[in-house]
């Protein structure tokens, strides 16, 4: 098949899913082109040695890759963002038009940043059917519910219109499938697959000296939240559950975010000394880092939109043979207690975590392990780059001969 991909991020930024998709899907025999922009994540500004031009592609065997220019929205406010967007999807239209018009089916991975260039390329390319493989729901601190006015309100109107339109869907978890289905969306239409983890990172470590020295102090029991401190993850839940076992447990808090001075905060008026922050790390310090630990906190708000989302955490532990304790809602604690791979209690309920975090302390070291065997087990099988590319290669190629099928009596009339 002749494959094209868009998507708003792509290596070098953090963006394995799509690129790692992308070299698989081109390894497999398919010609892939890939519309994207320069890389600027996270820190919204092009990276060093990089220069925006209209002109830029790079080539591999089977793998082609263009790049088009957008605004970068530095200081990461709200207009800075749409700014971004609405410029990305001018660009995408423009070059998208030609550079894709010739591809069996079009890949799009699904964020909020590529809402727009989506509708716009859908109109333009026509015939072209396209997959969404949908990432997120629109988060709450955005701001871009669906009964939101101005520009939110419209990414989210033109979202769900595509959610109908779509020749097909994948989602990253069950519960999203509901929220997607919701919006109108064909059930025969809508598959999961659910999201896979740089592999080549991930992997299960034994803990370095200096990893050990770094995460552990005490021989006390050490959860360990790695990623974003922000509104999604509710981390001030497990700071209250933490201070309440002071001198049985730490909790490590690995990263940062827009929350992170509030979670600080609340550690300080609560006196618990066993919270304790580490700054952000690079993703291949990671595996090192969970192994020094004996769980990974992997939380979510009790909000309806993340029931459906598993955070990409989840996968990155399991990947590791780190078991679990899972303070959410919905898929991700369903994923948990199916593989036995930790443990789990409802989102934003600081007691029944601390509940958690006591037992957690108590398990021996061996059943520690075994749980997370059994995590690596069930990532292996139904969450790893070979399952999910399998699915996602399958769905294009159902896609593409169905939309085949249906323009062949148009040619013969």
């Amino acid at each position: 098949m002749r494959i094209g991909i868009l998507s708003y991020h792509f290596p070098p930024e953090p963006a394995f899913i799509p690129g790692s998709l992308a070299e698989e899907l081109a390894r497999r025999g398919h010609e892939v082109r890939v519309l994207t922009g320069f890389p600027d994540y996270p820190g919204g500004h092009v990276y060093p040695g990089w220069r925006q031009r209209w002109r830029h592609l790079t080539h591999s065997e089977r793998l082609t890759v263009r790049r088009v220019p957008r605004y970068a929205g530095g200081d990461g406010s709200t207009g800075a963002r749409m700014a971004s967007y609405l410029s990305f999807a001018g660009s995408a239209a423009v070059a998208g038009r030609r550079y894709l018009a010739d591809v069996d089916v079009l890949y799009v991975f699904q964020l909020p940043a590529t809402t727009f260039a989506t509708a716009g390329l859908s109109r333009l390319l026509g015939q072209v059917p396209t997959v969404l493989h949908v990432q997120d729901l629109w988060a709450e601190e955005e701001g871009t519910g669906p009964e939101r006015r101005g520009w939110p309100g419209r990414m989210a109107t033109t979202m769900h219109r595509m959610h109908r339109e779509a020749d097909a869907i994948a989602v990253t978890a069950p519960s999203m499938r509901d929220l997607v289905l919701a919006d109108g969306a064909d059930p025969e239409r809508v598959r999961v697959v659910l999201n896979w983890t740089d592999e080549r990172i991930f992997q299960p470590a034994r803990p370095s000296r200096a990893a050990q020295q770094l995460i552990r102090r005490d021989g006390r029991c050490v959860v360990m939240h790695a990623g974003t401190i922000g509104v999604r993850q509710g981390l001030e839940t497990a700071v209250r559950a933490a201070a309440a076992l002071e001198g049985r447990m730490d909790l490590v808090l690995v990263g940062s975010g827009a929350e992170e001075r509030r979670v600080r905060g609340l550690a300080a008026e609560l006196h618990a000394e066993n919270v304790r922050f580490v700054e952000r790390r690079s993703p291949v310090d990671m595996p090192d880092l969970y192994a020094a630990a004996d769980y990974q906190l992997v939380m979510l708000r009790d909000l309806p939109e993340l029931r459906g989302t598993v955070p990409g955490k989840l996968q990155a532990a399991l990947a590791c043979a780190s078991p679990v304790v899972a303070a959410a809602g919905g898929d991700t604690v369903e994923l948990v207690e199916r593989a036995r791979a930790g443990l789990s209690c409802p989102p934003e309920d600081w007691a029944t975590l601390a509940d958690r975090f006591w037992l957690a302390s108590t398990i021996p070291a061996a059943a520690r392990a075994e749980m997370g065997r059994r995590g690596r087990e069930i990532y292996q099988r139904e969450m790893s780059l070979h399952a999910g590319v399998d699915r996602i290669e399958r769905l294009l190629s159902d896609v593409a001969t169905g939309r085949q099928r249906v323009r062949s009596p148009e040619r013969t009339s």
